[in-house]
């Protein structure tokens, strides 16, 4: 018997506003009843069991070059990791190591530790906080100011900068705001262009031993394989990928533990080694990037159906990260949870550079927030889910310490 291809009339579409306040409903039916479905209202193709997704996020028969292109919006993001196919991905993504690969991370680990210990320490004497604009987003800020070694006169234009360009996360952006989004990524280039030359050169005379360590942007800078701009479009993506979903995160990942006091506690107690595995789990269970797109080259059996060539693919990993074929109990906080392999920060070639650099800051404020403030509650009316759809994430999240 062929599965139905709508979903019932008592579940809100997963990208309807009253859906996108809670699609886990919804992401539940379509796993369980037609994980392979063509939704007719997007002309696409929504993938939602976790087998599959983690397929279009391997399979080179999905391109990322081509699902970038199926943007609602009119512009394309700049070439980079994150919209290319192999070659051209590895390409791009070796140097692009030099920005946020495992070394240049280890290379910035205590200036990050240190700036995290100053926005907590910046709490002190407070009554309340609001979660994103006192800790999420002085906590990216902070990290990505280290990454591109910006000095502290440099860190408030950036960081409006930053908030600025967030709006080009969201595919369905409408005109007026897809033009804000234009516009302050091209300021975000140039504001990154003028300070290229002179990071590349602090880091050519740190490998000449001639100065400090340099910047993981200026190691960046100064390496040959790539243009100007290719560079400078790697780092801005970095910008519009890396602060809004770090600086979400910290508010949806309150919003589990706060409730839950054995698992807040195990953080608090067991510090950052306990609290980047934690990460791990706060992000299966709310994506802040809920799903990315694909583009069939070819068509491609699965399980749940035949999906043809020239398809129009979403992978939704906030339905995948709660697949019960994959994960004991999986709409439960379970801060131990090991083997974790959740795909909020996706898989195969396109995995995010960045994985290693957002466990261990947010393991590092997490467990220094518990830490110092074990009286740290929810207060005022409850946080609402935002109506848009990149990132997930929450509004009006007032807490008392």
């Amino acid at each position: 018997m062929t599965a139905p291809r709508t979903l019932p009339g008592h579940l809100a579409h997963p990208f309807s506003p009253r859906g996108r306040l809670d699609p886990y409903p919804a992401y539940r039916w379509l796993r369980e009843h037609d994980p392979v479905h063509f939704d007719v209202t997007s002309r696409m193709w929504l993938l939602t069991a976790h087998a599959d997704c983690a397929l279009a996020l391997r399979d080179p028969r999905f391109s990322a070059a081509l699902g970038q292109r199926e943007r609602v919006r009119d512009d394309e993001l700049p070439p980079s990791m994150l919209t290319t196919d192999p070659p051209e991905h590895q390409r791009l993504r070796s140097p692009g190591a030099l920005l946020m690969g495992p070394a240049a991370i280890r290379g910035i680990a205590g200036d990050i530790e240190a700036g995290i210990a100053a926005v907590l320490d910046g709490l002190a004497g407070r009554a309340e906080i609001e979660a994103t604009a006192d800790l999420g987003e002085p906590l990216a800020t902070g990290v990505l100011a280290r990454l591109f070694g910006l000095p502290a006169a440099d860190v408030p234009a950036f960081a409006g900068l930053a908030a600025r360009v967030s709006v080009n996360l969201d595919p369905l952006a409408g005109p007026q705001a897809a033009a804000a989004g234009r516009a302050a990524m091209g300021e975000l280039t140039r504001f990154l262009g003028e300070r290229a030359d002179a990071a590349a050169k602090a880091a050519e005379a740190a490998a000449a031993g001639k100065g400090p360590g340099g910047s993981p942007f200026g190691r960046l800078a100064a390496d040959d394989r790539l243009t100007r701009a290719e560079m400078l479009g790697i780092a801005a993506l970095t910008v519009v990928g890396g602060w809004k979903p770090l600086a979400e995160m910290v508010g949806n990942a309150l919003h589990w533990l706060l409730p839950r006091e054995e698992a807040a506690g195990l953080i608090r107690d067991g510090g950052p080694q306990a609290a980047e595995p934690a990460v791990d789990e706060l992000l299966r269970l709310e994506s802040p990037i809920p799903f990315t797109a694909r583009v069939t080259t070819e068509a491609v059996p699965l399980d749940g159906g035949v999906i043809p060539a020239g398809a129009r693919v979403l992978a939704l990993v906030g339905a995948a990260n709660r697949d019960p074929a994959v994960f004991d109990r999986p709409d439960e906080l379970l801060v131990t949870r090991s083997p974790n392999p959740h795909l909020a920060f996706g898989a195969g070639t396109h995995l995010c550079l960045g994985a290693p650099l957002v466990r261990q800051a947010g393991g590092l404020l997490l467990s220094g927030l518990l830490e110092r403030y074990p009286g740290l509650r929810r207060t005022g009316k409850p946080p609402a889910w935002a109506l848009g759809l990149v990132p997930r994430r929450l509004t009006g999240f007032t807490l008392a310490i």
